[in-house]
């Protein structure tokens, strides 16, 4: 019975950002729509999707653990990233390059 309270609040959360993301593109003029922001700290990006924004999402070493979702709402693992680091960090692999 918890799991599915839990559940079911965790959707009504990503409906109200939804909703309120739509609410806010719509409400904007036409020219002015991206399609793509934040609501409450949470990305959003309803644009259609590129190869270039999937692959920013998933691959992308310079880029943080995670990266807003493209498209959709919320984050993305950057697969990326984490073998860039299991590489850096394996033996016989480059330390000397650190990133921030």
């Amino acid at each position: 019975m918890t799991r599915s309270w839990i559940r079911n609040l965790f959707l009504l959360v990503l409906f109200g950002i939804v909703a309120q993301a739509i609410t806010e593109q719509l409400r904007k003029d036409k020219a002015d729509r991206t399609w793509q922001g934040k609501v409450a700290g949470v990305p959003y990006d309803f644009r259609p999707p590129t190869p270039a924004r999937i692959k920013k999402a998933f691959w992308a070493p310079e880029e943080a653990f995670v990266t807003p979702h493209s498209p959709g709402v919320g984050w993305s693992v950057n697969l990326g990233r984490i073998v860039y680091e299991v590489r850096k960090h394996a033996p016989g692999g480059d330390s000397s390059s650190d990133e921030a």
